[in-house]
């Protein structure tokens, strides 16, 4: 397979993962990425490096479902290395305790190995989940006063 051809190849999988994280399809996902993947989050709080399938899982597994959004890409430039695509991408959902807007944007290092996902860097704006799921101040609801 050509250079180009991994590109495009690596974009379809890309796209499947963008639709199945917004759906929560976890079967599509595992079938995505390698048992041996690394996720990072340099503006996490705090900051996280996760390896492995396992490790990944038991961190996301609990953040299933505080969102309900769906990801649409922006924009996808392809990179000298093949194997690697930078990602612009945007969230719009909502947050389920709350039922807050949820809309963020991304820039996401995608890497691929053998057509499949090995290692995502995730940047995006940790403020605006925190305030989707931060429930309003019963003392600001209009009416309310005295």
């Amino acid at each position: 397979m050509s250079d180009a051809e991994r590109r495009i190849a690596n974009r379809v999988v890309l796209e499947r993962a963008m639709a199945a994280i917004g759906t929560g399809d976890r079967a599509t996902l595992a079938g995505l990425y390698t048992e041996d993947w690394v996720l990072e989050l340099p503006f996490g709080d705090p900051p996280r490096r996760l390896e492995g399938a396992e490790e990944i899982a038991a961190y996301l597994g609990p953040q299933m479902g505080r969102f309900e959004f769906t990801l649409s890409l922006v924009e996808v430039h392809f990179c000298v290395d093949p194997d690697l695509l930078v990602a612009e991408y945007t969230s719009e959902g909502r947050a389920a305790a709350t039922g807050k807007p949820y809309r963020n944007t991304y820039i996401g290092l995608w890497r691929f190995r053998d057509g499949r996902i090995c290692g995502v860097k995730e940047y995006l704006n940790p403020m605006v989940a925190a305030e989707a799921l931060t429930p309003d101040d019963p003392q600001d609801t209009p009416g309310d006063g005295p």
